[in-house]
């Protein structure tokens, strides 16, 4: 494994002075498993903070019980059941124009609602829309339903009406093995992200723990070590009051 690249672009900003934001996204918690104590622990045991991408539908006291022995970490609204409503033909999403916009967004009230009044002040107003996918005509109206970040994938969009808090490495490799993406990849890419000149404010890392095999844990273990003693890095949450309205570059 080998992390020279990420050392070295880490080196370079702080050597001008500057910080590499990170930030933690793992998606798909409903309730406390094994592998999501494996994530808190891990995380817990570099000071990382870690926000939790809920799915609403199914959640409940358990995982509110487990989280509260995690201050750590914070929840965003994940859709609202996780369900594939698209065609054989097209990509999974759930957020999409196969029902009305009315549908979608009372759903999303709902789920909304529901994390509110379960996490607090561990919830965080942010959408991550399952499979990272969701129709550009219900981003309008998000902000009604008391959201005030979005969170998907990919470099940050200029046209976004509602402030972008993106993810910018998968550490999985969902169309090979299934597991965790090989290091040197992982690492490289990273690299990559902090040494662009339109680097984002913060940069996403993206896990799944109910699917992380040995090369995934291994990697996020490495990962976390090198970064949460670094100087020059800081692990943070999405935070309402800094973050960056991309359409306003």
């Amino acid at each position: 494994m080998s992390d020279a690249l990420l050392r070295n672009a880490i080196d370079t900003v702080a050597a001008q002075g500057r910080k590499v934001r990170l930030w933690l996204r793992d998606d798909d918690a409903v309730e406390p498993t094994e592998a999501l104590d494996r994530l808190l622990e891990l995380t817990h045991e570099h000071m990382v903070p870690v926000t939790l991408a809920v799915i609403p539908k199914d959640t409940g006291t358990p995982l509110i019980r487990r989280l509260d022995k995690a201050p750590h970490s914070s929840v965003a609204l994940h859709g609202w059941s996780h369900h594939n409503y698209a065609s054989a033909a097209e990509k999974k999403q759930e957020l999409g124009l196969h029902r009305t916009a009315p549908v979608v967004l009372a759903e999303l009230k709902e789920g909304f609602d529901k994390l509110a009044a379960l996490y607090s002040a561990r919830f965080i107003p942010m959408l991550v829309p399952p499979w990272n996918r969701i129709a550009p005509a219900l981003l309008p109206g998000l902000p009604s339903l008391g959201l005030k970040l979005l969170s998907v994938f990919g470099k940050e969009q200029p046209t976004s009406p509602i402030p972008l808090v993106n993810t910018h490495v998968d550490i999985m490799d969902w169309h090979g093995t299934g597991g965790g993406r090989p290091a040197d990849a992982l690492f490289a890419e990273l690299a990559s992200w902090i040494g662009r000149e339109d680097a984002p404010p913060m940069i996403g890392i993206l896990t799944h723990h109910l699917v992380h095999d040995a090369a995934a844990w291994t990697f996020l273990k490495t990962l976390l070590a090198i970064t949460a003693t670094h100087p020059a890095c800081e692990w943070v949450s999405p935070d309402v009051r800094s973050s960056t309205r991309t359409s306003s570059r």
